[in-house]
């Protein structure tokens, strides 16, 4: 089983499609440590399901996460990303084949608890979200990030305003989730490549 992906980019639907697409296709150009989340509250299940298809052909086999659709992941053989109001790692992992992950939302220590059985979890907001101007959240920081990490049985992704430089700043995060950092950048394949540089070397 290939390792667990260090660079999580999440699809932001409000972008024109073609566009989101192609920043999609360049940042997994820098390889098998990116993935990519498929996240869209709005959509209509056939519309949601339309999208996973298109992603799951731009991804090609490589790392594909649908967020809290069990049946779309298993339509379009995608792993599965569960939102901390949804099921469990464990409610989920015996309709899963063996060799899909499960990656799940963390934002406090009441939630890091309900991850056992995942194979990796989004902890945010480490900083304030650059997708979501609005949002009033208190952030973690790099220390609360810390500390949630700690207390989670399987690896951290920092989630939330992250940029190369924040991402030196994390301590324990395995990589890092990211929107508009990678989708909205100039250069896709260069903001990826630059994110994975400030995650390694690994620190498990």
């Amino acid at each position: 089983m290939p390792a667990l992906p260090r660079l999580v980019v999440i699809t932001d639907w409000r972008l024109p499609r073609a566009r989101l697409l192609t920043a999609l296709e360049r940042a997994l150009e820098a390889g098998p440590d990116v993935a990519v989340q498929h996240r869209h509250p709005e959509a209509s299940g056939r519309l949601f399901l339309e999208e996973a298809r298109l992603l799951a052909d731009v991804c090609r086999g490589r790392t594909l996460f649908v967020n809290g659709r069990l049946d779309v992941a298993l339509l379009v053989g995608a792993h599965l990303h569960l939102p901390a109001s949804g099921p469990s790692p464990r409610d989920v992992r015996p309709f899963l084949p063996a060799d899909r992950w499960v990656s799940m939302a963390v934002h406090d220590a009441r939630e890091a608890e309900r991850a056992v059985g995942a194979d990796l979890a989004l902890v945010s907001p480490v900083f304030a979200p650059g997708s979501k101007p609005g949002d009033t959240r208190d952030t973690l920081g790099p220390h609360g990030f810390s500390v949630l990490a700690e207390r989670l049985p399987c690896p951290a992704l920092a989630l939330g305003g992250m940029t190369p430089e924040r991402a030196r700043e994390v301590p324990g995060a395995w990589g890092v989730a990211v929107i508009s950092a990678v989708l909205e950048a100039g250069d896709p394949l260069a903001a990826a490549r630059a994110l994975l540089d400030a995650c390694r070397p690994p620190r498990d």
